[in-house]
């Protein structure tokens, strides 16, 4: 008989990986390349993406993301987000991953191959001062909210589920820059400064907005087609996404920190409690963390032996 922990394991295989009954090929081709990456052990990246947590910042990167009428539109009018949730889910993992773990030729051509796919994501969409305007996912303005939004999720979510992070917020920030640099950014901020006021930038602008679409989305990311036994623990996770939020950005979406009258219930708790199980029952370090120390190790024992002749 399959034990529960088995039956857990599977369903989050199932979930992050799109069904993969193996581990896929991606993932071992990291272990090819040759050089360390653009970040490496020790940096600020590997420590933020590295935790549990992960799967907690992406559900609050997706809610943020949704603010922007632009970069919904691309996603409500090309997306297939409600048919094939666990693929469209299965590439932004492999896409993060090789871009914090691969060699930097790795790195680049799975940015690349992103923004080709960008390249066909194009319409028209109703802005927040009402004005109807074009949206290409490739556009730089909509590029920069994707990787704001990204890198505040990762960073915050870090900050309060994830161990310290080499550096402090600021080297996280600069280092995921080079992520944001990859896929168009033109002014990727370079400090927790810079990213604050960037994303205070859309708001005090008028640019973000909320509309029936936009809670269309929300009540999907809320409560998404995962398995039976998974559900009560991403509720959580979700919960715990939405207390971590900015207070504005938390009222746009209509959402509120779950509460009983005047107190609020202890959702960052427990949303810590179902980030330790899940790492209890995958592991804390990602494969891919592991394919690149394997790299690395390869390519610094080349380097000895060409030191020592």
């Amino acid at each position: 008989m399959p034990s529960v922990s088995d039956a857990f394991r599977s369903r989050l295989n199932d979930t992050f990986t799109n069904g993969a009954t193996e581990r896929p090929a991606w993932i071992d081709e990291l272990e090819q390349g040759s050089d360390a990456g653009f970040f490496g052990p020790g940096s600020a990246t590997w420590a933020v993406h590295g935790g549990n947590h992960t799967v907690l910042a992406g559900v609050r990167a997706l809610l943020v993301q949704a603010l922007h009428p632009g970069a919904l539109a691309g996603v409500a009018d090309h997306s297939r987000y409600r048919e094939d949730p666990f693929g469209r889910l299965a590439g932004t993992i492999r896409w993060i991953y090789t871009v914090s773990h691969g060699d930097t030729q790795q790195a680049t051509h799975a940015s690349q191959w992103v923004r080709k796919l960008h390249e066909r994501v194009v319409g028209e969409y109703v802005d927040g001062h009402g004005v109807t305007k074009p949206y290409a996912a490739n556009d730089p303005d909509l590029a920069r909210w994707v990787h704001l939004a990204f890198t505040d999720a990762f960073l915050r979510s870090a900050q309060l589920w994830g161990e310290p992070i080499p550096g402090g917020a600021d080297a996280y920030v600069r280092e995921w820059a080079i992520a944001g640099r990859l896929m168009g950014v033109e002014d990727a901020p370079e400090s927790d400064a810079e990213l604050r006021e960037q994303m205070n930038g859309y708001l005090d602008r008028g640019e973000l907005k909320a509309d029936a679409r936009t809670h269309d989305v929300v009540r999907f990311i809320k409560d998404p087609p995962v398995a039976r036994l998974l559900r009560p623990g991403y509720r959580a996770l979700f919960d715990g996404a939405v207390a971590s939020l900015d207070p504005r950005h938390r009222s746009m979406l209509g959402l509120r920190t779950p509460a009983v009258g005047p107190v609020e219930l202890p959702v960052r708790r427990v949303a810590g409690v179902v980030l330790d199980g899940i790492g209890a029952v995958l592991g804390t370090t990602p494969g891919t963390e592991r394919a690149a120390l394997v790299r690395i190790a390869r390519l610094d024992e080349a380097a000895r032996q060409d030191a020592t002749g």
